[in-house]
């Protein structure tokens, strides 16, 4: 039996009614910021005065920001260090979660803990923990006649360390993704390795693996995603310090726009990081998305 047409309209209705105020949300925080970014990525505008279109000087002008280029290199020098490390350690966690073991939930809670604590509080408490002179960490160190160590002042372990805060940060919210992928593998398919004769460590290479390259993928993808956005970290630890060693591109862009009120100049840098962005997940897509298989 056919609905009605009044029937059909009011369907309608509700479900624009319903989805309205995420697409909303969609238009307002995103689409509508997004052109605009691109209009004044084309302008010099300093935010107090009216904006004067300038063409692709701003874009030409990044060519040669020898800062910009220290912050490109150092984002993508932050990508190399924190997906690998994120994706391996939550790995290792999510196998240790998988156990049924005593006191495993307790293991699972307390690596969940970072996830739910705010961002910059996080970052403040490692502030304190890498601390030259009396960090807790320096400490330990000195107890077996080592040194201190500028885990935030010496350019070359900066963002190195900022980085392994991160990676500790979001550690059990990826052991979590990848610990659903874990549980979803049948039972069966571990009984049959096993007759098969396959060993322990062979089940995680040639089975836990390829199975779960979904949540891999997953994982992977934000987290690069992320690591391509890094802000609050760099803002609250050393603000780009020391000697633009942990300047990143939304860094940069932050002090253009807020500090040197050059928000034509921040709006193309927000454009190119978009696109950089862009290309690394249709890269990611096409290296790893053809791995990725899903149940039917």
């Amino acid at each position: 039996m056919k609905a009605s047409k009044k029937t059909v309209l009011k369907r309608n209705i509700d479900g624009y009614a319903f989805a309205a105020p995420a697409l909303i949300g969609l238009f307002v925080f995103t689409l509508y910021p997004l052109v605009c970014s691109i209009f004044y990525s084309f302008t010099d505008w300093n935010i107090l005065s009216d904006a004067k279109f300038i063409g692709f000087d701003n874009y030409t002008k990044l060519i040669s920001d020898e800062v910009f280029l220290i912050s490109l290199k150092n984002t993508l020098k932050w990508v190399v260090i924190y997906v690998p490390l994120s994706l391996i350690i939550s790995f290792g966690l999510a196998l240790i979660a998988e156990l049924h073991i005593k006191g495993v939930n307790a293991f699972r809670a307390i690596f969940y803990l970072p996830v739910v604590c705010p961002l910059i509080v996080i970052a403040l408490l490692f502030t304190w923990l890498y601390n030259t002179e009396f960090g807790l960490i320096n400490y330990g160190l000195s107890l077996f006649g080592i040194g201190p160590v500028g885990w935030l002042t010496n350019p070359n372990l900066a963002i190195f360390s900022i980085a392994l805060m991160s990676v500790w940060k979001m550690a059990g919210y990826n052991m979590v993704v990848l610990l659903a992928g874990l549980q979803a593998v049948p039972r069966s398919v571990y009984e049959a390795s096993e007759l098969d004769g396959i060993k322990s460590y062979q089940k995680i290479w040639f089975i836990k693996l390829p199975l779960i390259m979904p949540a891999i993928y997953f994982v992977v993808v934000y987290a690069i995603i992320n690591a391509f956005q890094v802000f609050t970290e760099i803002f609250t630890m050393t603000r780009g310090g020391p000697g633009n060693s942990t300047n990143t591109l939304v860094y940069y862009l932050y002090t253009k726009a807020f500090t040197h009120n050059e928000m034509g100049y921040a709006s193309a840098i927000a454009i190119i990081m978009a696109i950089i962005i862009m290309i690394v997940t249709v890269l990611q897509k096409y290296v790893l998305g053809s791995k990725v298989q899903y149940e039917t």
